[in-house]
């Protein structure tokens, strides 16, 4: 186990070590409660677009299932007929430029592995740069559009939003309900009372502190071919390796072990950079991955591995309520 996975272990099990790292925790809150008073009160300037931005992002470290519901947006707004594109800071790319409009073609090492994603799954326009408001300027002179999401930036106060939307892992929770680096916490736990919604992953129902939305697996695709396999091509009790460097790869090995077949599991950091030898796995069995890491692996897959594809089902009541903020910001 590696140091983040035993700092992240702890932030949630618990360890009296943590009670060492308080005055830490005390002055990151400091400064994190002051950049946002200080974005509030208009002392740094932020930049408002002259269509609504929807902020998709979460108050904890680790994954929450951002990236399917960035992808849920995406196509519940386009059935409405809204003209709807992205911006993300594109964590581990290397573009050219900034900003920069990804393209399905390009490489992950470029356009970064969650943007690159959204674009090849959905076409949406989409640019990375640290600073969104910036991306956000470059979309709008490219193309004619309704509204913006942006994938995570909640702390990102340099760009206005008009709705904000949290994310939280049922299963864990908020931790220790720490700030960084003494829990997980990105910022204060009373944060969450200022968002307009906060969305539950894995959660069974809705209830008066969010509405409830799963991740459903949907269908094997072959990294090779493109060619999609329902969830039974592999029969009950399969043997394989399980390949996941996202945020919270244990949801990723629980989900496979609900299929009834039988990961031998392999996390990676969050983000990781893959390699053949990395992945040169004994026995040889099937590899099945998660989509955000089989956009980095395409170029050196073998026959046998696949990915598989995720879709956020969010609840109804959830969907009602978008649609009655959509209609007020438009």
């Amino acid at each position: 186990m590696g140091l983040g996975e035993r700092v992240s272990q702890a932030w949630y099990a618990g360890h009296p070590a943590l009670a060492l790292l308080r005055p830490l925790e005390a002055l990151y809150g400091w400064v994190v409660r002051r950049k946002r008073a200080q974005f509030l009160s208009g002392q740094r300037p932020a930049y408002r677009a002259p269509v609504p931005v929807i902020v998709v992002g979460n108050i904890t470290v680790g994954g929450t299932g951002k990236t399917p519901m960035i992808l849920w947006l995406i196509e519940h707004c386009r059935q409405r007929g809204l003209r709807v594109a992205v911006v993300s800071r594109g964590y581990g790319a290397k573009p050219p430029e900034l900003p920069w409009r990804v393209e399905a073609q390009q490489s992950a090492e470029q356009a970064g592995d969650e943007p690159l994603l959204i674009v090849q799954r959905t076409g949406v326009p989409l640019m990375i740069d640290p600073d969104r408001g910036r991306a956000v300027q470059a979309l709008l002179a490219a193309e004619p559009l309704d509204l913006i999401l942006s994938d995570d930036g909640l702390q990102h106060y340099r760009l206005a939003r008009d709705l904000e939307l949290v994310l939280i892992d049922a299963a864990r929770g908020l931790g220790n309900r720490r700030c960084l680096p003494a829990g997980p916490l990105r910022e204060p736990v009373e944060r969450l009372q200022t968002v307009d919604a906060v969305l539950y992953n894995g959660a069974a129902a809705d209830t008066e502190q969010g509405f409830a939305f799963q991740l459903r697996p949907s269908v094997l695709v072959n990294l090779l071919t493109g060619e999609r396999q329902p969830l039974d091509y592999f029969p009950a009790g399969q043997a394989m390796h399980a390949v996941a460097g996202i945020g919270n790869p244990q949801r990723f090995f629980n989900t496979l072990q609900a299929l009834d077949w039988q990961p031998q599991v392999h996390a990676f950091a969050d983000h990781a950079a893959f390699t053949p030898q990395a992945l040169n796995f004994s026995p040889r069995l099937p590899v099945v991955m998660t989509e955000k890491d089989a956009v980095k692996c395409r170029a050196f897959a073998k026959a046998d591995w696949y990915y598989l594809a995720v879709e956020a089902q969010p609840s109804a009541a959830f969907g009602d309520w978008l649609d009655a903020q959509l209609q007020r910001l438009l």
